[in-house]
């Protein structure tokens, strides 16, 4: 593996967080966050050189690793700050939960590709993330028996009986960060912070057009 700190690398993080300056991403703790994790390490050797390019690159199992751009634009949304607990469905790459986990007190990662969540453990551990953990299990269900989250990030676009199912693992004034699946198709959806009301609605706050596929549930051991 190149070395992850060379001249190359730190340019290119440098020109990329000038951009998300450009792109109006002004939070220091975001913007720390992400110049701290290394972005290559979690991107396929043969696509390392598009690491900071602003498009989805494939990973094992038939998935993407979100561009760079969009990861920060999801860090910033979900406004994360140094004591809530995160749970982080669809880890991939386990790129955005080491970036969570520089901001928040706790990190759960969930990921239904066994050999994607082995990956993404590995190189948690390899940058000695203690407060992350990235595990195998269907997202929808494991939440429900790990507690309460201030924060619920969703790499996926959610049904409305999804949303409903993750809502007892939101903590008191918390918010859901998702993909709304009734707002269009074939991948284009609207991104959304959900919170819910008093009387057990979900109030929706949209935060612009993503491409996120549908939630999928399941488990399975690889492609």
């Amino acid at each position: 593996m190149p070395p992850l700190s060379d001249e190359a690398d730190r340019e290119a993080t440098a020109q990329f967080l000038m951009r998300l300056r450009g792109r109006g991403v002004r939070d220091l703790a975001v913007l720390r966050a992400l110049e701290a994790t290394p972005r290559r390490l979690f991107t396929p050797q043969k696509y390392r050189d598009l690491a900071f390019r602003e498009m989805a690159l494939p990973i094992a199992c038939g998935q993407e690793m979100p561009d760079p751009f969009f990861v920060a634009r999801l860090v910033a949304d979900a406004a994360i700050g140094p004591q809530p607990r995160v749970l982080d469905i669809g880890a991939g790459s386990g790129f955005c939960t080491a970036v969570f986990a520089r901001l928040a007190g706790e990190v759960l990662s969930i990921e239904r590709w066994r050999s994607l969540a082995i990956e993404a453990k590995t190189r948690l551990e390899t940058l000695g993330v203690a407060n992350a953990a990235c595990v195998w299990a269907d997202g929808r269900d494991a939440a429900t028996a790990a507690g309460r989250f201030e924060r619920i990030v969703v790499h996926a676009a959610l049904a409305p009986a999804d949303r409903d199912r993750l809502a007892s693992a939101l903590a008191p004034e918390g918010a859901l960060i998702a993909g709304d699946a009734e707002s269009g198709a074939a991948g284009e959806v609207d991104l959304a912070r959900w919170t819910l009301a008093g009387d057990g609605a979900w109030r929706r706050e949209p935060l612009g057009r993503a491409r996120l596929r549908r939630l999928e549930s399941g488990m399975s051991a690889a492609l």
